[in-house]
């Protein structure tokens, strides 16, 4: 058997009252790859925040205005002031920058939406200190966790 950088355990969510802590405590969250088409996740998660009362900013670099009155920005290092949760709409492999980001602005945590994985990325944040989900939909677990 070779033993490599790898064998160590794969990458575990949170426990339940840990994430029912993080979307319990949400304020403000940054969509990162909102799209103002009706029909993506991103747009969907963006108005099932907005009617919970959360605040939402958005993150995308080819829409610059406001999609449901949520203001855009390129990067998330251009958004001003920490968010609660940066939420990722991305392809996997670019989520690496985006996590350096949240890192360098301290912000809480990085939830990378269903199907959206990355090992490094995540062991990037929660070795920075930001609570870190992955592989799950934001509005399943807020329905699964707080609704039931």
């Amino acid at each position: 058997m070779n033993e490599g950088i790898n064998d160590g355990p794969a990458f575990a969510n949170p426990a339940d009252e840990q994430m029912r802590a993080i979307l319990a405590g949400m304020k403000r969250v940054a969509v990162v790859g909102i799209s103002p088409k009706e029909d993506r996740a991103s747009h969907g998660i963006a108005k099932f925040l907005l009617g919970k009362g959360i605040e939402v900013v958005g993150v995308n670099p080819m829409h610059s205005e406001p999609i449901m009155g949520i203001e855009i920005y390129s990067t998330l290092a251009d958004v001003p002031g920490k968010v609660d949760i940066v939420d990722i709409f991305r392809r996997s492999d670019t989520v690496p920058p985006i996590v350096n980001e949240a890192i360098a602005r301290q912000d809480a945590c990085v939830w990378l939406q269903e199907g959206v994985v990355n090992e490094e990325a995540a062991a990037a944040a929660r070795a920075a200190g930001l609570d870190v989900i992955m592989d799950r939909c934001l509005y399943k677990d807020w329905l699964r966790l707080l609704n039931g």
